[in-house]
């Protein structure tokens, strides 16, 4: 028995999504043995920038936190930029900072954070633009591969995947941070 064995993951994702930022975390956790659902503003299909194609599981207007013990939240310009306009997308993510569950965001995944209102405070990383972004939502932002904050995941570049991946797996594992909130 694995250790995610039980544990239901949200990816949230849209069109133009950065592919390898969205496969191979779905590929960690599923290795692990816990349950992907992708969420998306929109139903159907989504598709990568360089072209894959992954099946929406749930509308974003449709998707609860308390229904996950993680969220997954992927780069690519277009798709970090579509979440955070989304503002059911927006509610979805802040409910998991809501209930202490582990977030975990790479490259411009991290944009959503922002509108969200939960960096206050935080350590994070992400692709370089997003700095004065992030800065400017509270957090303190650092150029590593991979950062952990109280349950919060963040990586630069699909480069960092591996670590972003290892943590991401350990943060589930972990369960709830009292630490990561709202």
């Amino acid at each position: 028995m694995s250790h995610l064995t039980g544990k239901r993951v949200a990816i949230l994702a849209t069109n133009g999504f950065e592919d390898s930022e969205l496969t191979e975390p779905l590929s960690a956790v599923r290795e692990h043995e816990a349950e992907i659902e992708v969420v998306s503003t929109e139903t159907g299909t989504i598709r990568g920038k360089n072209g894959h194609e992954v099946s929406v599981d749930r509308a974003s207007s449709d998707a609860k936190a308390d229904e996950y013990d993680a969220l997954v939240l992927p780069g690519g310009v277009q798709n970090g930029d579509q979440m955070r306009l989304d503002q059911e997308a927006v509610r979805f993510t802040r409910e998991f900072f809501e209930q202490h569950k582990p977030v975990a965001a790479i490259c411009h995944g991290g944009w959503i954070l922002a509108d969200a209102d939960v960096l206050r405070g935080r350590r994070v990383t992400s692709y370089p633009s997003l700095r004065t972004d992030l800065v400017n939502a509270g957090a303190t932002w650092v150029d590593e591969e991979v950062v952990v904050d109280q349950g919060l995941v963040t990586s630069r570049t699909p480069k960092d995947l591996p670590a972003f991946n290892a943590k991401l797996v350990e943060e589930i594992a972990e369960g709830k941070h009292k630490g990561q909130t709202a």
